[in-house]
């Protein structure tokens, strides 16, 4: 396994390899955990090279102190990334992927208006200048993302169409603890009492459903999903939506298998947690 922390460099190599070989990128910011891992495998799985990328992105961050709690452990990683048959590791600075303050902005449109784009402004704009930087980096064949950040998925798709970037995006199932709790990099800084809490999510996701197929309209759905995390103590509920499962517009009804989604956000003590269910 190699490790670059330059652009230039990064670059050298992927000329060597880009007339032969496939290239299967994984975007991260680090802190890895088995959610990570299964997308080092499945791309490893369809390509010759496997790029993983582990960099915290200041630019998609609109609040200071998540940025400055978000967990950094790069020699960890390192560790699980080669025990995962990674073969490149992108650990750039920020100087390094930024060298000027970024004046470019997207808008990704309705994107910018719902769930994650309404409760963080500028987000998406973060992501999606980091990814394009990434894809025009790596150049790779395919991108590998998490179910989780479903909006975020939605957002690349976007992007790789309105942009014609040749890449293809693949969407990998959310990877979950035995709880049911979502893996995510920002449960580290869960409290043992928070962690024990942190399965209402996965929980009212799973009512949410269950009223659904029970025949319960969209908005009863929705509302008694929030009844249930509202009801418990420590928690903040942001929002919670029923949307089609690929372009995040809100749904009115139940949609063809496999396209409807229930996704949430909310506060558990300091840490902003995020989930969805696809059915």
């Amino acid at each position: 396994m190699q490790l670059f922390d330059t652009i230039i460099s990064l670059r050298q190599y992927v000329n060597t390899v880009r007339p032969t070989q496939k290239i299967g990128l994984v975007p991260t910011m680090g802190a890895l955990h088995e959610g990570h891992i299964t997308l080092i495998e499945k791309a490893k799985q369809e390509n010759d090279v496997v790029v993983s990328s582990v960099f915290v992105n200041p630019t998609q961050f609109n609040n200071a102190d998540d940025l400055a709690r978000y967990p950094r452990t790069l020699q960890e990683d390192t560790r699980k990334l080669e025990a995962a048959g990674c073969d490149v590791i992108f650990a750039p600075s920020v100087e390094e992927m930024y060298p000027e303050p970024v004046t470019l902005r997207l808008n990704f449109g309705e994107l910018e208006t719902t769930m994650e784009g309404a409760f963080r402004p500028g987000h998406f704009n973060g992501v999606g200048i980091v990814v394009a930087k990434l894809f025009n980096i790596v150049q790779p064949d395919r991108a590998y993302f998490g179910q989780k950040d479903l909006q975020q998925v939605a957002v690349i798709r976007r992007l790789i169409r309105d942009l014609s970037f040749p890449v293809e995006l693949i969407r990998c199932p959310t990877v979950r603890e035995a709880d049911g709790l979502a893996m995510s990099s920002r449960n580290r800084n869960l409290t043992s009492d928070e962690r024990e809490q942190a399965t209402t999510l996965f929980q009212a996701l799973t009512l949410g459903r269950e009223l659904l197929a029970e025949g319960y309209d969209v908005d009863r759905a929705k509302a008694a999903v929030a009844d249930f995390i509202n009801d418990r103590p420590h928690f903040r509920l942001e929002y919670v939506e029923i949307v089609n499962a690929d372009t995040l517009q809100i749904a009115s009804e139940v949609l063809a298998p496999g396209q409807t989604a229930i996704c949430l956000a909310a506060h558990l003590g300091k840490v902003r947690l995020i989930d969805n269910l696809v059915f």
